[in-house]
């Protein structure tokens, strides 16, 4: 039994947007997923951190989701900047029902255990959502804080928390003080987030950084291959 995290898959097995326009390393990412998913087992849990279908609606992503359901393991997933089928939890596990996938699970404004482990999170905040003078869409990103703290609080007095984001809190030139400071105050561990990709690899800050270990896990990061967090 595991616990694995991986972003931005860009599954579009309905839809025509094929990954390797954005570089020799996305020619045929579905299939390094599934031969790097097929060594992993069925009580393994993964967390999909953002962007893991380009379906607009849940019947776009169909085949995408089919495609996970096939693949070992529980598969919590998170939102991301590119989840246009993203829909309500109630509208979500209906569909799954109907389709006959078991195994895939929502991450927002709630967490989930592993071996005694709180799995939080949410999308998270980015420069990208900023208005051009550099102020933020208060709405949407007071709505993103309170969310984080909902699934921070849904943990409980759990005393190890890791924290799965989309959009990195920290960035070079870049962080989010206010999704930075939640993480410390409710004492997480380890923060895992995607949405950086290609050349933006280099402006990723991983490692310790006030007791919260940062780690990005971008699908083209890890070569397609789920990281083990346990």
């Amino acid at each position: 039994m595991g616990l694995y995290a991986i972003g931005d898959l860009h599954l579009s097995l309905s839809v025509n947007k094929p990954m390797d326009i954005f570089g020799e390393v996305w020619k045929d990412h579905t299939e390094k997923l599934r031969a790097s998913f097929s060594q992993l087992r069925d009580d393994d849990t993964i967390v999909l951190c953002g962007d893991t279908s380009w379906g607009i609606s849940l019947e776009e992503a169909l085949e995408d989701f089919r495609f996970l359901d096939r693949l070992p393991g529980r598969k919590i997933l998170l939102k991301g900047n590119h989840d246009y089928w993203w829909t309500t939890a109630a509208k979500f596990y209906r569909f799954c029902e109907e389709n006959g996938f078991p195994d895939l699970y929502l991450l927002n404004n709630n967490c989930y255990f592993y071996n005694g482990i709180a799995l939080t999170g949410t999308r998270g905040w980015f420069f990208e959502e900023d208005a051009p003078d550099g102020s933020h869409n208060d709405k949407i990103f007071k709505r993103e804080l309170l969310r984080l703290e909902a699934s921070l609080r849904a943990a409980g007095d759990t005393p190890e928390k890791l924290c799965f984001l989309h959009y990195p809190p920290r960035y070079r030139g870049y962080e989010c003080p206010e999704i930075l400071a939640l993480l410390e105050r409710y004492g997480v561990k380890e923060c895992c987030y995607g949405h950086l990709h290609g050349s933006s690899h280099r402006l990723a800050i991983e490692g310790v950084h006030h007791g919260v270990t940062y780690r990005l896990c971008a699908a083209d990061y890890t070569n397609f291959a789920p990281i083990r967090l346990r």
